[in-house]
């Protein structure tokens, strides 16, 4: 992998949105959350994607959130503004902004809501590229975007030598693998489901970039370090712990839960923006001992350091 890539490698945070008492973008908090998330050692934030409310937010607070991760990162980490809309003159507007902030990567989810094609989607993704010289990152969620990325279409954009990698957001790695051949050695795959983030590792990815990596960045920073010293087993080990505590939130509105976990971590996040369900009091307990799972887990990578 070319030396300009390797700052894409890693533990790549998705970031949760900042919001105060009256649900506007906090951008204080937001600032507080980048430090936290770099002082636990994440090699990346992701800013304005799904964990972080981007398409609930209007052009202005998406530039804002940008702007004071960026501020309070100061290149100690890299950041990939997350630039998808509805509309093309939108993502380019984010983008050009995300440019002269000093983002270090663009990335994008496919257009939505209309039922596009390839051609379509092509351009719109192609206007995002040409409207800057940062890298861009072809952000593939099917679930939630009902446009699927091909090998042919994924062919063609990656003879764009600023097209350097996938956010590749399905269940199967046999999908992620292929993506990694198209790509060669100098494009970059990113994980997408977090409960396979070691899955998505051996079958070719260099990164992962997930929502629930903010609540317990330790976890996956540590899995991510035995992974790299080629200790699978330990490794795996980390996997399962996360993916119980994965499985519990599952039971919750999740990204309203993950922004309480925030909050119990120390970092002021606020709600969610309306119309995303919100945790109830019934939820509180279940909450509480989720909490309770990450702390201990998070407990027990420090007692296995001291030892």
């Amino acid at each position: 992998m070319s030396t300009q890539l390797i700052k894409f490698k890693g533990v790549i945070v998705a970031m949760n949105s900042c919001y105060d008492s009256q649900g506007n973008v906090c951008t204080e908090s937001a600032k507080k959350l980048t430090r936290f998330l770099i002082d636990k050692g994440v090699h990346g934030l992701y800013v304005g994607g799904s964990t972080g409310e981007g398409l609930l937010q209007t052009t202005e607070e998406r530039k804002q959130v940008l702007e004071a991760v960026l501020e309070e990162a100061k290149g100690e980490v890299t950041v990939i503004a997350h630039v998808g809309a509805l509309s093309t003159r939108e993502s380019v507007e984010l983008a050009v902004h995300a440019e002269q902030s000093g983002a270090d990567a663009l990335s994008a989810i496919s257009p939505f809501y209309y039922r596009y094609g390839e051609e379509s989607v092509a351009k719109h993704w192609n206007a995002i590229v040409d409207s800057t010289s940062l890298p861009f990152i072809i952000y593939h969620i099917p679930s939630t975007t009902g446009f699927s990325l091909t090998s042919n279409l994924l062919r063609e954009m990656a003879k764009n030598p600023k097209i350097i990698g996938v956010k590749i957001t399905t269940a199967s790695t046999y999908e992620l693998q292929q993506f990694k051949r198209i790509g060669g050695d100098n494009f970059v795959l990113f994980n997408g489901p977090d409960e396979q983030y070691l899955a998505g590792r051996i079958m070719g990815a260099e990164a992962g970039i997930g929502g629930t990596y903010g609540v317990m960045p330790e976890l996956f920073v540590s899995l991510e370090k035995e992974y790299r010293a080629g200790r699978i087993a330990e490794a795996q080990k980390l996997q399962y712990i996360i993916n119980d505590i994965i499985t519990d939130l599952l039971d919750l509105p999740i990204y309203a839960a993950l922004k309480s976990l925030m909050n119990m971590r120390g970092i002021p996040c606020g709600e969610v923006r309306e119309p995303l369900p919100k945790l109830t009091e019934a939820h509180q307990a279940r909450l509480s001992a989720i909490y309770e799972k990450i702390m201990n887990a998070v407990r027990g990578l420090a007692s296995e350091v001291i030892k």
